[in-house]
């Protein structure tokens, strides 16, 4: 099977060789890999990427859904796998040929997420030489893929794959502004058919901090008001929706008074507060997150 890759990014390109160095490594080269960017700063010099592999870069408007909506408008449609990962995500030397591999062995699964070694947005963030040392190292997967999670009621962003002909018009919800969060939920609950989690292809999510340029209360208020919205589409069930929101509030105020170093707890309680009053006074929409100030004290990633 094609596997096409797609990366967006912004604001990250000292990172995103460390990601591109990954794929000219694969034992199943890329049908293409597209990088859709939202201008020239956002990218590396490639010179040294080029001959390597089929590398097309895009510009888009700033937003995840809309950039991977650009590369989906312009995905070739030759391709039988789309593979959406991070810029700061390092996939194993044959996660490519083990992906083939899974949708072949695995023919009801519409999308499927791959397994992480190792995920960095839960921490620090994980150096990419750390990264490259867990690929390296990793245990030994089994020659028959193994679906060790189904009916998924989405995929992970950060190395989600996708049948091309499942896709159809299927598209990245816009109304979910900048990093869109839980755009990758929404998307692959709308996607029809089943969703799975595979064993043989592996990764490393490496989270990195560098860029994160939304504040806490940005994020804190999308914590509340995307999943609100995203109930009213009736896509995803209400109850994953409202454990998740509640998950986030309980944590960012407990953890405010003794936070990680690493995270705006402060500032994400006041963003979930604040799309609290907006749902009371009938106005929360996650477009409003666009006008949450920043603290005076500046954010944390």
């Amino acid at each position: 099977m094609r596997v096409s890759v797609v990366i967006c990014t912004c604001g990250r390109a000292s990172i995103l060789p460390d990601t591109l160095d990954t794929l000219t490594v694969q034992t199943q080269p890329a049908h293409e890999v597209i990088i859709v960017a939202t201008q020239p700063s956002d990218i590396p010099d490639l010179t040294r990427y080029t001959a390597k592999m089929p590398l097309r870069v895009e510009f888009s408007e700033k937003g995840l859904p809309k950039q991977r909506n650009h590369a989906l408008s312009i995905l070739s449609d030759q391709c039988d796998i789309v593979f959406f990962i991070d810029d700061d995500y390092m996939p194993s030397a044959d996660a490519l040929e083990q992906l083939s591999r899974a949708f072949a062995a695995l023919p009801y699964a519409a999308g499927m997420n791959g397994t992480l070694l190792a995920d960095g947005i839960h921490s620090r963030g994980i150096d990419a030489s750390d990264a490259r040392n867990m690929l390296r190292n990793r245990p030994a997967v089994g020659p028959v893929p193994i679906a060790i999670k189904r009916n998924l009621v989405g995929l992970y962003g950060c190395n989600m794959a996708y049948r091309t002909a499942v896709i159809g018009d299927t598209r990245f919800d816009e109304a979910l502004p900048l990093y869109g969060w839980q755009e990758d939920v929404d998307f692959a609950s709308r996607v029809a058919g089943e969703m799975a989690q595979v064993n043989t292809v592996t990764g490393v999510h490496c989270g990195t901090k560098l860029g994160r340029e939304s504040s806490g209360e940005m994020l804190g208020y999308s914590q509340v008001a995307n999943p609100i919205y995203l109930s009213g589409k009736g896509h995803i069930p209400p109850m994953f929706l409202m454990k998740l929101a509640m998950k986030n509030i309980f944590a960012n105020h407990l953890k405010q008074f003794r936070p990680e170093d690493w995270i705006d707890r402060a500032g994400r309680a006041r963003g979930n507060r604040a799309a609290l009053k907006d749902w009371i006074r009938g106005k929360v929409s996650p477009d409003r997150l666009t006008h949450v100030q920043p603290s005076p004290s500046g954010p944390k990633p």
